[in-house]
């Protein structure tokens, strides 16, 4: 199990960005939260098996459709065993 913590910025808040990433967690299993910034910045947590949460990282990368992803940040942390994705 690997965990990372991404910190998304550009034209993510107001585009389904959160929502999106709970639905794709979900079917791929992975568990963690994502939140909207003050700053406008997107912060996510994802936690699972390496392809699965890497599959999550990669799509952020990009986010939903009416996104415009200007810069992400990863960062790997110790898994906490996390049981649900959540929407903060």
């Amino acid at each position: 199990m690997v965990r990372y913590r991404v910190l998304v910025s550009g034209r993510v808040q107001g585009v389904f960005f959160r929502d999106t990433c709970r639905q794709l967690a979900v079917q791929h299993g992975v568990t963690g939260w994502v939140r909207n910034l003050p700053d406008g910045r997107v912060e996510a947590v994802f936690e699972g098996s390496p392809a699965d949460v890497q599959d999550m990282v990669d799509w952020a990368r990009h986010g939903p459709r009416h996104a415009a992803v200007r810069e992400i940040t990863v960062r790997a942390e110790p898994p906490e065993g996390l049981d649900a994705f959540a929407i903060e």
